[in-house]
């Protein structure tokens, strides 16, 4: 690292490395809340505009949640995996190998998004047919598609540039870029659906023109010198050094994704054979549950470099602090938030019902079942964020894949063909409880590793 680099670096190691917890993971984590909150805001409005359209265009913004978790899990297991390998290198002083990790990742990124809209683009309309569609909303599945697909290539790279600020300690950048778009796409959605009268397209327009606005912002500390990491094509690395560090992190959050589809398709699929209003139920229910998901999952992107980072640089007494902290705050926010959304959740879904009171009742429960479990979700995604922070690449692969994997897939058609319409909304609460099982022996084994390697004084290669 050059002396310039290192100087660069001073400010932001001292406050990762200095500043107290209570107020250091707060710090990292408000601004990627907002920006999560933020967009589940504009996600929130897709549907909340569409809704004006009727049930069956609804559903098709449900079918086509699922594409965008494809879309996410094009970046993702690339954007996590960049997070914790550069937040441990920067830790330990390697700022130049950190620069061909952020520079690999975002170009392959790029690169398999680009292949999602070549290939997406093609077979768009079987692409909706697997994602779930109905006959009726068919159509409106479509429409919405079209324009997400064109904007895949910068999602994509924007979850790695996003990950990386963030994993350097520019949380505020990070947040300023992901929820600028955000507040644009509320503002585009009433022009283009109904000012300009397109439609469900105009909901996909609205939601392309700001994915591009976002990645502008984010890739600009970049190419300004702005940021601690330099995102350039010369640093473009893909060695198997840096791609397996990346891979073995980054895969459990790409197996997460993946499983999202999975079940997306499975629960459109179910839910569709009975009425396109219990798979609007279910979506509605699935996009206001995206508020607490978020603070909870910004919360856990504030912790996770910190535990990195101080893991780097074999502060382990801050590792464990912090972890201490973040349980402790998402149990404790996490019950707040349940019971607030729980005692709120009729009046909330009927901004979306309308006239469709079989909607408005199925999306209430689903969303009352979700609030049960919350806490326990929200320490399970602490726990996972700690392994993955501290290169546990396994163990977070464990928990990540469990919550709609191996905890959800093995109850979801019994309880569907057992309970009807009740299993169909209430399965993922269940699924969120039994995660428990697997988290509180990970929690143990990661904590046992943090107390051997303090007293070995020991850490990873990286």
């Amino acid at each position: 690292m050059t002396q310039n680099d290192t100087q660069t670096n001073i400010p932001r190691d001292n406050k990762l490395l200095t500043s107290p917890i209570s107020r250091l993971i707060p710090e990292m984590a408000i601004p990627t809340i907002i920006a999560f909150l933020i967009n589940s805001i504009y996600s929130l409005a897709d549907t909340y505009f569409v809704s004006g359209l009727g049930t069956e265009a609804t559903a098709a913004v449900s079918v086509n949640a699922t594409l965008d978790q494809i879309i996410m899990m094009a970046g993702s297991m690339l954007a996590v995996g960049a997070n914790s390998f550069v937040a441990r290198l920067l830790g330990a002083r390697e700022k130049e190998k950190a620069d061909r990790v952020l520079s690999t990742a975002f170009f392959l990124a790029f690169g398999l998004g680009l292949l999602l809209t070549i290939f997406g683009t093609i077979f768009i309309g079987p692409m909706v047919d697997l994602l779930g569609a109905t006959p009726t909303c068919r159509d409106y599945s479509i429409d919405y598609a079209t324009y997400v697909l064109l904007a895949a290539p910068l999602m994509a790279s924007s979850f790695v540039m996003n990950q990386c600020l963030r994993a350097e300690g520019s949380a505020m950048l990070s947040m300023f870029g992901m929820g600028f778009g955000g507040i644009l796409n509320c503002v585009l959605d009433p022009i283009f659906i109904n000012g300009l009268g397109m439609g469900v397209k105009g909901a996909s327009v609205a939601t392309a023109i700001s994915k591009l606005v976002s990645f502008a912002i984010l890739v600009y500390p970049y190419m300004a010198r702005h940021s601690v990491l330099r995102l350039s094509v010369r640093c473009f690395h893909p060695k198997w050094n840096i791609l397996s560090q990346i891979i073995s992190v980054g895969m459990p959050s790409m197996l997460r994704s993946l499983l999202a589809v999975v079940t997306g398709i499975l629960l459109n699929r179910i839910a569709g054979e009975i009425s396109d209003s219990v798979m609007a139920g279910i979506g509605v229910a699935t996009k206001i549950m995206m508020f607490p998901f978020s603070i909870i999952l910004g919360f856990g992107s504030g912790f996770q470099p910190v535990a990195g980072f101080n893991w780097g640089a074999k502060r382990f007494d801050r590792v464990r602090e912090s972890y201490r902290y973040a349980g402790k705050m998402a149990f404790w926010g996490a019950a707040i938030m349940a019971l607030v959304l729980a005692l709120l959740a009729q009046p909330i879904t009927a901004l979306f019902a309308k006239d469709d009171p079989e909607l408005l009742r199925l999306g209430t429960l689903c969303i009352q079942f979700q609030c049960v479990a919350l806490p326990i979700h929200a320490w399970v995604a602490v726990v996972n964020m700690l392994c993955a922070g501290l290169g546990y690449g396994g163990l977070a692969f464990l928990l990540a894949t469990s919550r709609q994997g191996s905890c959800f897939l093995p109850i979801l058609y019994p309880m569907a063909l057992l309970m009807g319409e009740m299993g169909i909304i209430s399965v993922q609460a269940v699924a969120d409880v039994l995660t428990l099982l697997l988290a509180v022996p990970v929690c143990r084994v990661v904590l046992r590793r943090i107390n051997r390697a303090e007293q070995r004084g020991e850490r990873h290669e990286l």
